[in-house]
């Protein structure tokens, strides 16, 4: 079964443009234990929407996990910080913004409207979907 992920990156940090360009990324730097114990519950085939923060603030593509879970070779050795590796796997065709999805009463309860700083929140298989069609995504 597939699980659906939200992973939030700032663009001027790392972009869906630079994603796409690397083809498989390691998804490192995140430092909050709440979305490290998410990235260690990734299974490979799992879907994420990636989602620029700060700028645009918005659904720009989807990526798929790769590998999972493995320490974070940009943290410090022997600390607990984990990563998984992503490959893009296409552009949203309409990105969704934070604008639209808080104007979207079925998305009220979402992590990413609920605890705006968490990098990495699960979507239910129903808000996937949701998200999906506002932005005009046709792949699982």
């Amino acid at each position: 079964m597939t699980n659906y992920w939200l992973v939030k990156s700032e663009p001027d940090a790392f972009s869906w443009d630079q994603q796409v360009a690397n083809g498989v990324e390691p998804w490192t730097g995140v430092r909050n234990h709440m979305a490290k114990a998410n990235l260690a519950a990734m299974k490979k085939g799992d879907r994420a929407f990636f989602y620029h923060s700060n700028i645009g603030k918005e659904i720009v593509g989807v990526v798929e996990v790769v590998r999972e879970a493995y320490p974070d070779p940009s943290a410090d050795p022997g600390s607990p910080w984990v990563c998984v590796d992503m490959k893009a796997v296409g552009p949203m065709p309409k990105p969704v913004t934070l604008a639209e999805i808080k104007q979207e009463p079925k998305l009220e309860g979402i992590a990413l409207v609920r605890m705006s700083r968490l990098s990495v929140m699960p979507i239910s298989p129903e808000h996937w979907k949701l998200l999906a069609k506002m932005g005009g995504w046709k792949g699982k």
